[in-house]
């Protein structure tokens, strides 16, 4: 994220960018609007490597995990290099010329593999795309670098007229790959790389919503965020009939260099396994690792801002945190009047991720944009990830096609100069719902609204806040049950006049609502349900900018 003004000088709405670049991410940060795929100008000192040229060779070399992470190390010892795209077709492409190449899917890579179950389009350069990234095929342990043309791409209307016929091509802005995900007959999209080290998922019936991030370097400081960008690209050709793909990565950047490994398992929960092993050139300030990058706009807590028809607008509505004792946390997403950071100190902890609880098209009433079918992506963190914390970030935003929800984990281990680090952790892509036969409830609804009693004046600034528990043990208890149920609440720079728990019979929850009165500016909430001597909810979190 970047405190410039980054915002592009034509009119674009997010889902239409999103049809256009498939992975295409869009930033707000610290109250400005920036498209993540663009990179903000990097400050004189912070000027990101770009990548090398295409090598002027084919040939297949030796290739491993370990040999790219020993060329990664060996790099970070070394200046970043830069290097400037010539002046061509590609550096004149603007954004409606891009917007009329798509890849040709009869050329699509490893259609030639029998009972291949995965096929590969890159992503054209061009537009803001002005880097290029290389792609290699992997076959019993050698590389070959995958080349593109102009052939490989059609090319619409007036883009026919600038790009030529049968030219080879420096690169690509990045590689989406497809299976047969939802029907056995149709190869739909599963994943998309393109833009620094941003990349999208999806599950059995998702479309596309929240991004992840390779890595995420001073997000959100008062610094210049630093963008990771990958590089190459090392695609292993798909087994006959393999449910799994592998894909190797370069990431290069000012401070770092990386190498990655992706293990991608669609399905019903696509799953990616991913290594990062990072190589540190100079200290970072803050590490953000498995970051994913979201859109709240507006749900129910402050709906009354927007002027619009549809009830909720958002890629993800909350973030929730499995503890390495088993509690879980759910902290609703926000859209707040001014930039805000939520720090969870953690240990161990067993996942976190950003969710998309609410699935019922009437709450969203957008035909178009089906928010209620945008996947929730969970980090699960695998081996000892030790001490440190899960940062969201919000920042507010009036527009849909801003991206103002970042998460990640920030370790407790200083990034230093000279050292090395590698993460391991899975991600899992699609519904993600609450399981329904867990012994604790989950929370269906978070609202939010003016304090006091209604239809009297409210005279002590306090606000209302009602969240709905469903499931679990406690949803099985009768109305009368509410005599041994307790209400565990907190407010830090706030006082809590009042708090009640009931049963709702139209729509089989427990609803706790508290009366909050701030004593400072910035209201950090928590709340639960116990009782039968066991905590029967999932923790409730919310900080409420009182300023």
């Amino acid at each position: 994220m970047s405190p410039r003004n980054a915002l592009l000088p034509f009119s674009l709405t997010r889902r239409n960018l999103l049809g256009t670049l498939s992975a295409g991410a869009v930033l707000a940060c610290a109250g400005t609007a920036v498209r993540a795929q663009e990179a903000p100008p990097p400050e004189p000192d912070q000027t990101p490597p770009e990548a090398e040229p295409a090598p002027a060779t084919t040939g297949q070399q030796p290739f491993s995990f370990d040999t790219l992470s020993a060329t990664m190390r060996d790099t970070a010892s070394k200046q970043p290099q830069t290097s400037t795209l010539p002046d061509s077709f590609l550096t004149r492409l603007n954004y409606d010329d891009y917007r009329l190449i798509r890849f040709n899917p009869d050329r699509a890579r490893f259609a030639d593999t029998e009972h291949s179950r995965f096929r590969l389009q890159a992503f054209h350069m061009g537009w803001l795309f002005k880097e290029p990234v290389l792609l290699y095929e992997v076959a019993n342990g050698q590389a070959w670098l995958l080349g593109f043309d102009t052939d490989d791409f059609i090319y619409e209307r007036q883009a026919r007229d600038i790009v030529p016929e049968h030219e080879a091509l420096p690169g690509v802005a990045g590689f989406r790959l497809h299976t047969p995900l939802n029907r056995p007959d149709v190869f739909d999209e599963l994943v998309a790389f393109q833009g620094a080290s941003y990349f999208r998922a999806l599950g059995r019936n998702s479309t596309y919503g929240l991004s992840a991030r390779g890595l995420a370097i001073n997000t959100g400081l008062p610094v210049a965020e630093e963008f990771p960008r990958f590089t190459k690209f090392w695609i292993q050709r798909p087994e006959p009939g393999s449910q799994t793909l592998v894909v190797w990565a370069a990431m290069e950047s000012t401070s770092l260099t990386g190498a990655y490994q992706f293990v991608i398992t669609p399905g019903q929960e696509t799953i990616m396994d991913v290594t990062a092993r990072l190589y540190f050139r100079a200290d970072v300030q803050q590490l953000g690792i498995a970051p994913l990058t979201s859109m709240f706009l507006y749900g129910d807590r402050n709906r009354a801002r927007f002027d619009d028809f549809r009830p909720k607008v958002h890629d993800s509505d909350g973030l929730g945190i499995l503890r390495d004792d088993g509690e879980r946390l759910w902290r609703p997403l926000s859209n707040p009047t001014r930039l805000a950071s939520s720090y969870l100190v953690e240990e161990n902890p067993r996942a976190f991720g950003l969710y998309q609880r609410d699935r019922d098209f009437d709450h969203y009433q957008d035909a178009s944009a089906v928010y209620e079918r945008r996947p929730s992506c969970v980090v699960e963190p695998l081996g000892d990830w030790g001490k440190g914390t899960v940062r969201l970030v919000e920042i507010p935003s009036d527009l849909e096609v801003n991206d103002n929800i970042v998460a990640f984990w920030v370790p407790d281990t200083q990034a230093k100069a000279g050292t090395d680090m590698e993460f391991r952790y899975r991600l899992r892509w699609g519904d993600l719902m609450p399981d329904p036969n867990a012994n604790r409830a989950h929370i269906v609804a978070s609202r939010a609204g003016l304090g006091g009693v209604s239809g009297t004046p409210n005279t002590d600034g306090s606000r209302k806040f009602v969240i709905d528990f469903a499931g679990g043990m406690i949803g099985r208890l009768p109305a009368s049950a509410a005599d041994q149920l307790s209400i565990v609440a907190t407010a830090s720079q706030g006082e809590i006049s009042t708090q009640v728990l009931h049963y709702v019979p139209e729509s089989k929850v427990w609803r706790l609502i508290l009366d909050v009165r701030p004593t400072g500016n910035v209201v950090e909430l928590s709340a639960h349900i116990a009782g039968y001597d066991q905590k029967l909810t999932e923790t409730w979190l919310y900080q409420w900018i009182n300023a």
